[in-house]
């Protein structure tokens, strides 16, 4: 269980730096872009930090404030559910 959950994150943080890598292509060619909205909901699941990886890999997003800020929401949010899954594996909860 311990295993899937695990592959799981990683998929997640994998696939949120891939959008942002994506996202960048298409801005750079000029084509239809990722919605920021898309790009924050894929960040929210554990997943913040890929989507961070991604925004500095790439040099993506990290000219706009509002997108910036709303990702530091995200991460807060990211914290408070990893807290809260490791309460509830731990049998804290």
């Amino acid at each position: 269980m311990r295993r899937l959950f695990l592959f799981g994150l990683v998929a997640l943080n994998v696939l949120a730096v891939l959008a942002m890598a994506f996202d960048k292509l298409r801005a750079v060619r000029g084509g239809r872009r990722v919605r920021e909205r898309t790009l924050l909901l894929l960040a929210l699941p554990l997943a913040a930090p890929g989507a961070w990886l991604g925004m500095w890999m790439f040099s993506h997003k990290t000219r706009k404030p509002a997108f910036k800020g709303a990702m530091v929401v995200v991460t807060l949010v990211n914290v408070a559910l990893a807290i809260g899954v490791w309460r509830l594996v731990r049998g804290r909860f």
